[in-house]
């Protein structure tokens, strides 16, 4: 009897075991299901310049930047300048350098998130004088004061700026830095070269001033007389020392020189007939006539360097 109540008890001992141990299993898998993943959040793209063109430049001058990283909110420093800049690409920006003193500038760029570029040196150099134009172009050699006076039109002039006649430093006036003024000094006639010089020793490309010495007879008219001689005053502009005077003489009477031309030299001796030189308006013709009626002169100067003016025509003994 004892021995048949022993295994009933066993047999409920195995279905209570089995039953604990299938419960067991689902619990684990959920603790597996329910565990977290976490993602990390992308990091910023960097901002980089590759190349700077040019590396240095004076006020005015627009730079180019190649690089990665540029948006629309990207802005360009010199120092502590910020400077408004266009992005051309993604890979592009550019920018016009302000007006800012000479010398050597922190060049970075800065994206609208606060993310800044690596920082290069990047030199502003001092603006260069241009000249555009020159008026007048041509002064003539005998212009008065007045005459030779020339302005000059260009950019980048300084209260400071000179102007270099030749090389050599002339007096001038500052207009603005626009505008400049000289006289022109007496100088020989031909071809001049004009620049002009700022402080920094930033000179313009040369141009030309051309000084005209080409002989002009604007009139003749009769001058002192004496009892054998008589005057004819040459007036006109670009005589110089040294200059010759052509006569041609023809007329209805004939005389030793009609129909003849003789020249005289300003200045020369061992003739009766003399041309003196007064000043570089101004001629005298000392004429003996060999007889008083009147002829009709042609009359031509010639500077030393064969410039000749035109030929006039008088009626004179």
């Amino acid at each position: 009897m004892i021995h048949r109540m022993i295994v009933p008890l066993l047999l409920v001992a195995v279905l209570a075991a089995g039953t604990a141990g299938g419960a067991t299993r689902p619990a684990k898998q959920k603790q597996i299901t329910a565990a977290a993943v976490t993602t990390k959040a992308p990091e910023p793209v960097p901002v980089n310049i590759l190349s700077i063109i040019p590396a240095q430049g004076e006020p005015n001058t627009t730079v180019t930047l190649s690089g990665s990283g540029f948006t629309a909110g990207t802005t360009a420093y010199l120092g502590n300048t910020e400077i408004p800049a266009r992005v051309v690409a993604t890979d592009v920006l550019s920018f016009e350098i302000p007006r800012l003193q000479p010398g050597l500038y922190a060049l970075f760029v800065k994206r609208g998130d606060g993310i800044t570029s690596r920082t290069y040196n990047f030199s502003v150099l001092p603006p260069k004088p241009v000249v555009e134009s020159m008026y007048p172009e041509t002064v003539d050699m005998c212009s008065p004061g007045g005459e030779r006076s020339v302005t000059i039109t260009g950019r980048n002039f300084q209260a400071e700026s000179r102007v270099l006649f030749n090389g050599a430093v002339v007096k001038s006036s500052f207009g603005s830095s626009q505008t400049l003024s000289f006289t022109v000094p007496p100088v020989q006639a031909g071809l001049h070269q004009i620049q002009v010089k700022n402080a920094e020793d930033t000179v313009t490309t040369p141009v030309t001033l051309v000084v005209r010495g080409t002989p002009e007879i604007f009139g003749v008219v009769r001058g002192e007389s004496s009892v054998n001689y008589y005057n004819l005053v040459i007036e006109g502009r670009n005589f110089q020392p040294g200059a010759t005077l052509s006569i041609e003489e023809s007329g209805l009477q004939l005389g030793l020189n009609a129909g003849g031309g003789k020249r005289l030299r300003a200045g020369a001796t061992g003739e009766r007939d003399m041309l003196i030189y007064v000043d570089c308006s101004r001629l005298v013709y000392q004429r003996y006539p060999v007889d008083p009626t009147d002829k009709d002169l042609r009359l031509q100067v010639i500077n030393p360097g064969g410039e000749t003016s035109s030929v006039v025509q008088v009626s004179a003994p």
